[in-house]
């Protein structure tokens, strides 16, 4: 008999991914050894790469990337291409067509759903309940938790997001096990929470009872809205104790009535418990199947009698593709590929041994790869592109979503230039696709010489009109714009050519400057970003507009935000869409003042969302008849505007700023004081960074809490070093220093970029921290001033050869240039500051 028929159909066939996770950035602390193992610590290290499937899957990449074949080369590889191109690279040979993603999995520096719509027509989100609840829980309400209030806010939570999302994804069998009791007493699921809740934060929910109780409820709401329940069965890490989950253990839920019509799928081909699950899905309706995970998993010959003793009962209408893709690119390369070659030969016996035609087993790929998952997760696509019996689509899905290119007219490629200022240029999005995500879009010089007061290049920057350098779209940045339809952003890095990173860059000189911390002292620095703001309204002034403060209520006045709440509403929702944390916002203390303060994360997204955040302020503010700015002293009788960003460190995802035990006298890991010793040291020149135009030095004023002298203190906001010990630290513990003397005319990439230099100075000299201010500083004998000018800070910076060493000669004599024109045109030109509200 013939098979290259069947070998043709599957080949091309599309497929439909109904089981993955998201990708995570080149820099995240989860070690892409795990991308071949289910193994950790010394297993994985040591014995996981003398497994048959480790060796197998490790040739088939360096063979697709044409690298050396070991893992240090294809490490090698991705780190030198980059994550997109090695993105693009696994998905276009992996011919995916649609991805359905869990996104409940907590990874290092993990890319929002957003990011993957570039690798398939279509993303789908699988909503995971017990990520959620935990979140919920994390959360503080007055009076805490009871478990009616959360039974309420977490129902009300996944009804707000059903009609969002494709399905919802249990781990129970992770936590306590699939024996799951559909009638748990409430007296049981109280003393559960009790239990969870005790363990304090953040939440990690283990109780049986309670998980059950949220599983329960997950399905009443998945019953009202017709959502499947995907649910971890079978082999995974070790926190899994294989014993309870075996699928057989879910009879008390199969067999409620209440819960018949609630479609299941039991995940990972149930393996080592393939069988069982094949004979679930063969007398219950509402069991279905997916073999994601034991498929690339196992050993050839695992993975093909996994996937036969899944067919040995199992109506094959029933069974559905997925990768199980997580972290890595190429994880969901070898699930499709190895899938494609596991089903073929699945498929083929079944035609020698008489069980299957071989229309039949063509018909049955395309059903497996494609069909079933589309009908069952109600996937908006075309399925007739799959059933043609001469041609199977390679990437049939067809879809209305925003995020897909015809969707969308332009695609705006962003850059903050060394004054500050965000720029961008539009493009077509189908140039933006065919030529601009590869090659660019081309820029002088001469941008990156620019002040806050001339679009032309400053004198003494080294910079001018001669010379293109290309803006490369960082696509894991790329976003729909929240506030205007049909268009999306970008942020985009400076090269010479493609691949040739140009020297002037802000965010390579960053990741310069993360590089050294992670390979001397295996640090990560993590930001979060607190954004202040005037809102300002229009008036006219003897035939002049002018641009006021919206009102003039105190601090955290309810009156203010009632004043804006609608707007304020808004910002948030346009946030959330960007998949940017926000942790809370009120009104200042300053006429018209807001503060936004956003969740912390990895340097380089921080920033990132910085500079989203600040576009979205602004976008929504100007569309509610009102200008927001970040200028840092608006007015020179009231209170400024700062960024005041929060940093901590981390070593393999924990932070290690904070103090392990009682042996640190305030609170601080040695680690982490050498590192805020290095930025205090630093920083009088660091200020040449974070706050820079003459404007900022108005704003750091002794009494404004905005950290006028060199010093540190613990919760003093007078101190423009702060130690903070946020709710949820232990008591004495200190989790992260803020930075008060950081503005929004900073570029968030280089001011970065000088505090973590300046912290790997503090590192390598074991520099260690003077005693703290435990007062107003300004009551203090003999405390120095920092720099009361821009001229001040830039001749520190002068003297500063630490800081010129890690962050490059060429950008900082450019960076001193702009400083020195914003000095000249700002000192002869008294009220020009005022005209900064444009700008910032």
């Amino acid at each position: 008999m013939e098979f290259s028929e069947l070998r043709e159909a599957i080949e091309k066939v599309g497929l439909v991914d109904a089981h993955a996770h998201n990708i995570v950035a080149l820099d995240s602390s989860f070690s892409f050894i795990n991308a071949f193992t289910e193994a950790t610590g010394t297993a994985a290290l040591s014995f996981a790469p003398h497994s048959l499937s480790f060796k197998r899957n490790v040739r088939e990449i360096a063979e697709l990337y044409g690298c050396e074949n070991s893992l240090k080369g294809v490490e090698e590889y991705r780190r030198s291409s980059g994550l997109e191109s090695s993105s693009l690279k696994c998905f276009e040979a992996a011919r995916i067509s649609a991805i359905l993603i869990d996104d409940g999995l907590k990874l290092d520096e993990k890319l929002g759903i957003e990011w993957h719509r570039s690798l398939a027509p279509f993303v789908g989100r699988i909503l995971r309940i017990e990520t959620l609840a935990e979140e919920i829980l994390d959360s503080e309400i007055p009076d805490g938790w009871t478990l009616d209030k959360f039974t309420e806010a977490f129902v009300r939570k996944l009804k707000s997001v059903a009609d969002k999302i494709v399905g919802l994804k249990s781990i129970a069998a992770y936590r306590s096990g699939l024996e799951i009791n559909t009638n748990v007493a409430r007296k049981d699921a109280e003393k559960g929470l009790t239990e969870v809740l005790r363990d304090g934060n953040p939440t990690r929910i283990a109780n049986k009872s309670f998980i059950d109780y949220i599983f329960t409820l997950s399905l009443e709401v998945s019953l009202s809205f017709d959502l499947p329940m995907q649910i971890h069965t079978g082999f995974g890490d070790k926190d899994l104790d294989l014993r309870l989950s075996n699928p057989l253990h879910l009879r008390m839920l199969l067999e409620d009535e209440r819960f018949s019509k609630c479609r299941v799928v039991l995940l990972h081909a149930s393996y080592p418990f393939s069988k069982e699950a094949s004979y679930l899905a063969s007398v219950y309706p509402q069991v279905y199947l997916d073999f994601g995970l034991a498929v690339p998993k196992l050993s050839v010959h695992g993975m093909i009698s996994s996937v036969n003793e899944l067919l040995e009962l199992a109506p094959i209408k029933k069974v559905m593709f997925s990768t199980d893709g997580y972290a890595f690119p190429e994880t969901y390369y070898l699930g499709a590929k190895k899938a494609r070659e596991c089903l073929f030969s699945v498929l083929r016996d079944a035609c020698i041994d008489g069980d299957l035609t071989l229309a039949e087993a063509i018909e049955a790929a395309k059903d497996i790869f494609a069909l079933n998952a589309i009908k069952f997760y109600k996937i908006n696509v075309d399925a007739n592109a799959f059933s043609s019996k001469d041609t199977v689509s390679v990437n049939p899905v067809k879809i209305e979503s925003r995020a897909l290119e015809n969707s969308s007219s332009l695609v705006r490629v962003m850059w903050v230039d060394t004054s500050g200022q965000h720029r961008c240029r539009a493009v077509p999005v189908k140039r933006f696709s065919d030529i601009v995500r590869k090659n660019g879009v081309g820029l002088t010089h001469a941008s990156m010489g620019m002040s806050s007061a001339a679009d032309s290049p400053a004198d003494e920057t080294g910079l001018t009109g001669v010379g293109e350098i290309r803006l490369i779209p960082d696509v894991t940045t790329r976003k729909n714009i929240p506030w205007m339809e049909r268009q999306e952003m970008v942020l985009a890095d400076m090269h010479l050519r493609p691949g040739e990173p140009w020297e002037y860059c802000p965010r390579e000189a960053l990741r310069r400057v993360l590089k050294v911390l992670k390979d001397e002292f295996d640090l990560v620095m993590d930001a979060g970003f607190e954004n202040e703001f005037v809102l300002l309204k229009s008036v006219s002034w003897e035939g002049k507009e002018e641009w006021v403060p919206i009102d003039s209520a105190p601090y955290c006045s309810t009156a203010s935000f009632d004043l804006v709440s609608p707007m304020l509403d808004e910002i948030v929702g346009a946030l959330h869409s960007l998949d940017i944390t926000v942790e809370q916002l009120h009104a200042e203390a300053g006429k018209g003042q807001f503060e936004l303060a956003m969740g912390h994360t990895t340097c380089p997204l921080s920033a990132d969302n910085l500079i989203y955040t600040r576009e979205v302020i602004r976008a929504i503010a100007r569309k509610h008849g009102l200008l927001a700015t970040f200028v840092p002293k608006l007015a020179l009788d009231d209170i400024g505007s700062g960024s005041h960003v929060h940093i901590s460190l981390l070593r393999n995802g924990e932070n290690v700023f904070m103090a392990s035990g009682g042996s640190s006298k305030h609170g601080i890991s040695s680690i982490g004081e050498e590192f805020m010793a290095g930025v205090l040291h630093h920083l009088p020149s660091i200020l040449a960074f974070t706050a820079p135009i003459p404007n900022s030095y108005d704003r750091i004023q002794p009494n404004t809490w905005s950290g006028a002298y060199q010093c540190w203190g613990k919760e003093n906001r007078e101190a423009p070093l702060r130690t903070a010990c946020p709710p949820g630290i232990i008591d004495g513990l200190v989790s992260n220093f803020e930075i008060k003397s950081f503005d929004a005319c900073a570029n968030p990439y280089l001011g970065l970029a000088a505090i973590g230099a300046a912290g790997i100075d503090g590192l390598r000299k074991h520099l260690r921290l003077p005693e703290p201010i435990d007062k107003n500083p300004s009551l203090c004998a003999n405390l120095p001033r920092l720099p009361q000018s821009l001229p001040e800070s830039l001749e520190a910076l002068k003297k500063d050869s630490v800081l010129e060493d890690l962050i490059g000669e060429k950008l900082l004599v450019a960076i001193k240039g702009v400083r020195k024109a914003e000095i000249d045109y700002y000192s002869q030109n008294k009220e020009a500051y005022k005209q900064l509200i444009h700008r910032y």
